[in-house]
């Protein structure tokens, strides 16, 4: 089958900001002139730019232009919160596979984390953990803290693109547990724990233990999943 004429634009386009080389925040030509270079009409144009809008590679400022976006990881949350929620049948199991790439991704960096975290660094993860409590006392959830201690454990390693996926698995996973209707509250005190059991490792760095720790530190909701997942057989 014939690609359609607003993907063909979306090729062009595509292909005239690798050519041209723009990066984030970079303007892009005008409709017209795009229209010219790429043969195409204003309205394949104009679609092929919505679409490159809803996948976060531009961004269109009414009355500025158009703009190289962050090119984030927006619209795989978006697309795997759906997975999750339309498939009602195998939602758990989604869930669960979330939960396993994400502690395989801070496994698999326990050596090179062990060796790069600082007092400094490690000081400012214990005082999110303490955080956590403080938040879950006050409001009953310290997702937003959990959220910020996940990336400041990674923040040190080399590699940007594990930064990046685990922070989307990330919001991923806490979008998805309110519509399973998990209980996570329960085992609060024991989450947090192993926060700081992870910390501990890093600060002995004990490899080993910081990768038990990580393993024990998605265990409890694990242990949920798999109850939710044993109650729909």
């Amino acid at each position: 089958m014939a690609p359609s004429t607003t993907q063909q634009a979306v090729e062009g386009i595509e292909r005239y900001i690798r050519d041209h080389g723009l990066r984030r925040g970079d303007v892009l030509p005008s409709e017209t002139t795009l229209c010219e270079e790429l043969d195409c009409s204003r309205s394949s144009v104009r679609e092929a730019m919505r679409t490159l809008q809803s996948l976060d590679i531009v961004e269109i400022r009414r009355g500025q232009g158009t703009f190289i976006s962050t090119m984030s990881m927006s619209p795989l949350v978006r697309g795997m919160v759906l997975r999750v929620t339309l498939d009602t049948q195998n939602s758990a199991s989604h869930l669960l596979e979330v939960v396993a790439t994400r502690e395989a991704l801070e496994s698999s960096l326990a050596r090179e984390l062990v060796e790069v975290h600082t007092p400094e660094t490690l000081g400012e993860l214990l005082s999110v953990v303490a955080n956590m409590r403080s938040s879950f006392e006050d409001h009953g959830n310290f997702a937003k803290e959990d959220r910020q201690f996940h990336a400041l454990l990674l923040e040190p390693t080399s590699n940007t693109l594990i930064r990046e996926l685990s922070d989307a698995l990330w919001q991923i996973h806490d979008q998805t547990v309110p519509t399973l209707n998990l209980d996570v509250s329960a085992d609060y005190e024991r989450t947090i724990e192993f926060h700081a059991d992870m910390v501990r490792a890093l600060d002995a760095r004990d490899v080993e233990a910081f990768r038990h720790a990580v393993h024990q530190h998605y265990l409890p909701l694990r242990e949920l999943v798999a109850k939710l997942e044993n109650s729909d057989t």
